[in-house]
């Protein structure tokens, strides 16, 4: 395995799939879920639907980030350069969008209560940890380009249409 491929592999294990498949395996565990909790056959396709779209956004978000960023989407790996293409143009975190669209689609899929608190502390953790830590760090390291790509791109609800920065 490359070096690339090693950093990535890490940083993936570390961070998404504790919190899309460590996490929710022990909620799972430890409130004894069972798929007749809440919801009905709507609920269970609306999680399917959301947990490819969050799949999906993640794994172009990843890619974005090794390709373009050359780094990792590891706070102690982080890409060297700004990435502003792909998903990037329509919202700035796609690759937390994406694993909150895991983490919902799991709560939907499970029927469950706790999945679904999870996913929502997951999402106030986040709206609060980005912009009071994240975006002054890029800030800092990508100077008017980011504060540029900050002016035109939204944080978390997307755009309609994609930034031609």
């Amino acid at each position: 395995m490359s070096s690339s491929a090693l950093r990535h592999a890490l940083a993936i294990l570390a961070l998404p799939f504790t919190v899309a498949v460590l996490v929710p395996i022990w909620i799972a565990r430890r409130f004894a879920v069972s798929a007749d909790s809440f919801l009905g056959s709507l609920g269970v396709a609306m999680g399917l639907a959301a947990l490819g779209v969050g799949v999906t956004l993640f794994a172009a978000s990843l890619r974005r980030f090794a390709g373009e960023g050359e780094g990792t989407l590891a706070p102690w790996d982080p890409p060297r350069a700004l990435v502003v293409r792909g998903p990037y143009r329509y919202v700035r975190n796609p690759m937390i969008s994406g694993v909150i669209g895991v983490l919902v689609g799991e709560a939907l899929v499970l029927r469950s209560v706790p999945h679904l608190v999870w996913a929502l502390f997951f999402t106030v953790l986040n709206l609060v940890y980005i912009p009071l830590v994240e975006e002054p760090q890029l800030e800092r390291r990508f100077g008017d380009a980011y504060r540029h790509y900050c002016a035109n791109v939204p944080r978390v609800v997307p755009r309609a249409t994609p930034w031609d920065g």
